[in-house]
């Protein structure tokens, strides 16, 4: 049987999205996301918390998404796998990275330092707006044409066969 890699995080950005462009035309955004756990300490009472730091790595729509629309402090749900990558240094010596590649990412802000994307999705509202008031609904439609919907009489023979 196969084994399951899946991560969800729903966290704040620590910084902007760094945000690379490849030769091919291909985008990828790298994000460092914090998720928090807090509790209170059964001894002393006092509430605890810690801090726990993601990569992210997002690719393709999901990467410009994320370059044009996430700032500093923006909420976001991920969805991804774990993935560690081996590199090497300035020394040589070779390191390794735990990240999470991204299959889905939500962005959970409400502020309104997104205006941008309110803006786009406000005049996206107005011009379907415009455009469906311009159009008569079906039913109206229907009813000028004088096309009336009846349902058509039960079957006077009708039986189901059911002793009841």
């Amino acid at each position: 049987m196969a084994g399951v890699n899946k991560v969800i995080i729903v966290g704040n950005l620590g910084n902007d999205p760094e945000l690379r462009t490849f030769p091919n035309g291909e985008q990828v955004a790298n994000l460092s996301v914090a998720t928090s756990d807090r509790w209170q300490d059964k001894q002393s009472g006092e509430w605890r918390e810690v801090t726990e730091w993601h990569r992210i790595v997002l690719y393709r729509r999901l990467a410009e998404i994320a370059g044009q629309y996430l700032r500093k402090g923006s909420k976001v749900y991920i969805e991804g796998k774990i993935r560690t990558r081996k590199w090497q240094d300035q020394n040589g010596q070779d390191r390794y990275s735990t990240e999470i590649h991204a299959d889905t990412m939500q962005m959970l802000d409400s502020r309104n330092d997104s205006s941008n994307l309110q803006a786009n999705l406000q005049d996206n509202l107005q011009a379907n707006l415009q455009a469906k008031s311009n159009k008569p609904n079906a039913y109206a439609e229907a009813k000028a044409s004088g096309i009336t919907k009846t349902p058509p009489p039960p079957p006077s023979d009708f039986d189901d066969g059911m002793p009841f």
